[in-house]
């Protein structure tokens, strides 16, 4: 009987359709977004998004809401399949819930970087063993000896990654991190990495986070960022109650309140070796 009880209370409660679809929050969404239109675009993409994983829709609904609106606003897509960004459930062990976060893939940064139209090239690549002859840190000249077998070069172990821009003003700006520098990075700022939980977006797809942190790391101190730009970067890895509030940050030495839930998602985080916009 007790069973039956928590069956039929479960069967009750409120799913986070028909919550966004409700009319205060319809309303609230579409003044936010600017229309009636765009508003229920959102609320149909969103769905899309949050039915494809069941912690997602496990998360407080307002959360889920506010880290779409903040994709939205940079006119990014939640599909997993376009990994522009990824709405990821964390646990919020200090309120005892669990809330999605707003966390920028790497092909976020390249679209925004490319609207820009600051952006002559932008290219990130990880770099293959025996392909490195030298790098200089103090000048940036990096000398290298492609393996040009795209089968071979799959197959090669990744030793580190390498990134650069040039703006259409000519100024250039390249760096390169050891694959051991990226994993000490790792280590320090995601607390489930660390733990070798064996779900964090470290673990599902390295090169990915690699890819995304090489960028972050270039254009947040050396490139020319436009207010959508800046708006990703303050917002990445970012939860908020809603949309007004300031966001709350997840995995990093200022905030030990949140902690990474498994992904229940077909689409992982993959991504292609390289990309580059010449």
């Amino acid at each position: 009987m007790l069973q039956n009880n928590i069956t039929k209370r479960q069967q009750n409660a409120p799913t986070f359709a028909s919550y966004v679809k409700s009319d205060a929050v319809l309303a609230n969404i579409s003044k936010t977004l600017g229309s009636a239109t765009r508003g229920k675009k959102f609320v149909a993409s969103i769905i899309s998004a949050v039915n494809t994983n069941k912690q997602l829709q496990e998360c407080d609904f307002p959360t889920i809401v506010s880290a779409g609106i903040v994709g939205d606003s940079l006119n990014l897509s939640p599909s997993p399949q376009l990994g522009h960004y990824y709405m990821v459930p964390f646990r919020d062990t200090k309120n005892n819930r669990t809330v999605a976060t707003f966390q920028l893939g790497y092909k976020g940064y390249l679209q925004l970087a490319i609207r820009s139209g600051q952006y002559k090239k932008i290219n990130v690549v990880a770099v293959k063993d025996g392909e490195l002859l030298s790098y200089n840190p103090f000048t940036e000249d990096i000398e290298v000896r492609a393996i040009t077998d795209p089968l071979e070069r799959e197959k090669a172990p990744t030793i580190g990654y390498y990134g650069m821009f040039e703006l259409t003003n000519g100024f250039t700006k390249s760096m390169y991190w050891s694959k051991e520098t990226m994993e000490e990075h790792a280590q320090k700022y995601s607390k489930g990495y660390a733990a070798h939980k064996g779900y964090t977006f470290w673990e599902k797809d390295f090169d990915g986070m690699a890819f995304k942190t090489i960028l972050r790391q270039l254009i947040s101190k050396w490139g020319i960022m436009s207010i959508e730009m800046q708006t990703a970067i303050e917002t990445d890895m970012s939860f908020k109650d809603d949309v007004s509030s300031e966001p709350v940050y997840f995995d990093s030495e200022e905030n030990q309140q949140v902690e990474q839930v498994q992904v229940y998602q077909e689409q992982t985080y993959q991504e292609p070796e390289g990309v580059s916009l010449v």
